[in-house]
């Protein structure tokens, strides 16, 4: 059942502390200033990393009480609070605007009404099909300075995996003017669909393969809609996730233009719906798509094709909170190692609870987010009170930001208005979303072969008896989908290490097991939820190599960077002044 915030707020001190996960002090005695906790913080925790200090904060972060850590809501942003209070307590220094723990990140929330919302594909006869919200199509718009926004029918085009990569020598978008038309794109890129080595970076998803890119290229292009054809391995995840998504409350950051640079609509259908308006338009979907991997592949017209849509929503100016922690160094305090994890998760999606024929299936409507990202949010806020128990050389800055499931956003944010300069953060350090399998003989690093912080973890891994892997799944492109790709854009090494997959007690088949059964089951879905039953112990022996790792950092002297020939080593010579 879902708690409301008025009903907690009246509650809180001895109803809550009961639901806890350990005896806790009073929720107000180290709340931020004008905030009540909704949550206690725990009353002790060791300087050491363990499992039980992880449980503890894991649980209290994916509990109903915060009703799914949506950006911008009470509760979530209640859950952001409670990062900063337990900062306090630990000991950190406050790193965000004017001396808090906070950092405000404006954005808006937009809500699409499907009932007066439309998404119509005309057929070379003139009959019009009213593509389903959900069944066959999801979409949205990025204007925010308008409740209703509307395109008149235009043509539809077919630009391939709709990419635009002159270090490639490829152009999907090349010879035609896309102004009021409707494209449509492939998801992933032609490496991964081929499998050639020689087209993009083969099996591994790049930056291009992410919908973000293929949204923002469209834009560019002048395409009046966008609409990306799903297909679960290339996107790694089911129609479920796009629909759980995509659908309800959509944050975005406050554009400075409104959202008029982008696409009026920007949308998924489904596989089917695609094959059927190809076969319409006279054109067989698989040769197409083949013909897309191809260098010097033009854009294709569906002939006789029309789109045209209208989108009726709500707008919510808000803001969110990305919470900063500093703890500061004794010899260069001028430079720091980064630790970053996202609180927010995809709150509460009303309606979600049932099935697309009817089947309920969900126990409530809150998306907790316990491995999505409770996991990360907690290792930060453990590796922070290890570290406050040492003494450091230069400093560590610890970020929890908003704003991820929408799209990297409040990493974003911080990485173009950060708190210190981004050329005096040595390295950093992601985590998001660690299954809790028990223990590993490994560690996987995504977007493996990046950077000299895979040497480091390499060593505190050897010491544990155990090795890294590279990620088993390139092809699903999650080096590009969490918060360090926001500082790598800027130059900045970081390391995104996940946990690994070959199980002591069952080996890779387990361990991949246990993968795809949270993918397929629990990810973005309200069954992400904590449970007493996990096994903790891999997830405590990853972060304490995490904090190795940074505590290496921290206490030398040397500067790790980029592999040689890293798509990011030029941002990062450049923002140190290096030739």
């Amino acid at each position: 059942m879902i708690k409301h915030l008025a009903f907690l707020s009246a509650f809180a001190a001895f109803s809550l502390t009961a639901c806890a996960p350990d005896a806790a002090v009073a929720p107000t005695e180290t709340a931020p200033p004008g905030e009540e906790l909704l949550l206690p913080l725990p009353e002790a925790t060791a300087p050491e990393i363990t499992a039980a200090d992880l449980a503890v904060r894991i649980k209290t972060l994916a509990d109903d009480t915060f009703e799914g850590r949506g950006p911008g809501t009470p509760a979530g942003e209640a859950s952001a609070a409670w990062v900063a209070a337990e900062m306090a307590r630990i000991g950190l220094q406050p790193g965000g605007d004017n001396a808090t723990f906070f950092q405000e990140v404006k954005m808006v929330n937009q809500t699409v009404d499907p009932a007066s919302s439309e998404l119509i594909v005309t057929w070379p006869d003139g009959e019009d099909l009213s593509l389903g919200f959900k069944s066959q199509a999801v979409y949205w718009t990025k204007r925010q300075n308008a409740d209703r926004v509307a395109f008149e029918p235009g043509e539809v085009v077919f630009v391939g995996y709709g990419v635009v990569a002159p270090e490639f020598g490829w152009n999907d978008y090349a010879g035609q003017d896309y102004a009021g038309k409707t494209v449509v794109i492939l998801v992933n890129d032609p490496g991964y669909a081929t499998g050639d080595e020689s087209l993009f970076k083969g099996n591994a998803m790049t930056y291009y393969g992410r919908w973000t890119y293929k949204f923002e290229e469209a834009a560019r292009q002048g395409a009046a809609a966008a609409l990306i054809v799903h297909e679960t391995d290339a996107a790694s995840y089911g129609w479920d996730v796009v629909t759980g998504s995509w659908s309800g409350a959509q944050s975005d950051l406050v554009r400075t233009d409104g959202g008029a640079s982008r696409a009026v609509l920007e949308g998924w259908i489904t596989l089917e719906t695609a094959q059927q308006m190809f076969a319409k338009a006279g054109l067989d979907f698989a040769a197409q798509k083949a013909a897309a991997n191809a260098r010097g592949f033009t854009p294709v017209p569906m002939a006789g094709l029309k789109v045209r849509g209208a989108v009726s929503q709500t707008i919510e100016p808000l803001s969110s909170r990305n919470v900063v922690g500093v703890l500061p160094g004794t010899t260069t305090p001028d430079e720091y190692v980064l630790y970053t994890a996202h609180w927010d998760h995809l709150g509460i999606k009303t309606g979600e609870k049932t099935g697309a024929e009817g089947e309920d299936f969900y126990e409530d409507d809150i998306f907790n987010g316990a491995v999505d990202n409770a996991t990360g949010t907690a290792a930060l806020l453990e590796i922070a009170e290890a570290m406050k128990a040492q003494t450091l050389q230069r400093s560590a800055l610890f970020v929890a930001v908003t704003l991820e499931e929408s799209g990297l956003l409040g990493s974003a944010y911080y990485a173009e208005q950060p708190t210190v300069p981004l050329n005096k953060i040595v390295a950093g350090i992601n985590m998001d979303g660690a299954l809790p399998i028990g223990r590993t003989k490994d560690m996987v690093v995504v977007g493996y072969g990046a950077s000299q912080l895979e040497d480091r973890l390499k060593d505190v891994l050897a010491a544990q008896s155990r090795v890294i892997k590279p990620d088993p799944t390139p092809q699903a492109g999650y080096f590009y989908r969490s918060d360090h790709i926001s500082f790598a854009k800027k130059g900045v090494p970081m390391l995104y290490a996940d946990g690994g997959e070959d199980k002591l007690e069952g080996g890779i088949a387990a361990g991949k097991a246990a993968a795809a059964a949270y993918t397929a089951e629990r990810y973005h879905k309200p069954m992400d939820e904590y449970s007493d039953d996990w096994d903790l112990s891999g997830f405590q022996e990853d972060i304490q190599a995490l904090y190795e790792v940074g505590l290496g950092i921290a206490n030398s002297a040397d500067w790790p960077t980029w592999y040689e020939g890293n798509e990011f080593e030029a941002a990062r010579k450049e923002s140190l002044g290096v030739q």
